[in-house]
């Protein structure tokens, strides 16, 4: 699909219309744990195994498609983000966000506190650096 970008957001080409595609961000809780989140598997710089893995969120229907990014926080820092591979409705008013490997360790120096259900990206891609110690919480 040819596109451009647009403050760091693909913007698709569908006739005369750009649409703008949507990357998520959303929260794992504190008292999940970070290491129970990693030790789920195909973390950042693992190699993929194979497996498909899910996040479920409730509320609205998330506003993404396969191949954008899902963002995880977690201590009021951005890990990282995985490519979405399919968004599956679990039951009226509960979603998975579904994707397999390619996980990639980044932030950005904002504090994000946390949040319930899903949000839109709200910063350009520009400003997202490397994330080396993404392990620690």
């Amino acid at each position: 699909m040819p596109g451009a970008l647009l403050n760091g957001a693909l913007i698709a080409q569908r006739g005369n219309k750009g649409i703008r595609l949507s990357d998520l961000v959303v929260t794992v809780p504190l008292s999940f744990g970070l290491e129970r989140w990693i030790d789920e598997g195909d973390a950042a710089g693992d190699p993929w195994s194979g497996e498909l893995w899910d996040f479920g969120i409730a509320g609205a229907k998330p506003d993404i498609e396969p191949g954008e990014r899902v963002y995880i926080v977690y201590n009021r820092k951005l890990r990282g983000y995985a490519p979405l591979v399919e968004l599956v409705i679990a039951r009226p008013g509960y979603w998975y966000l579904v994707r397999g490997g390619d996980a990639i360790a980044m932030t950005i120096a904002e504090p994000i506190i946390g949040f319930r259900g899903w949000r839109r990206r709200w910063w350009p891609r520009e400003i997202e650096r490397p994330f080396l110690d993404w392990r620690k919480p």
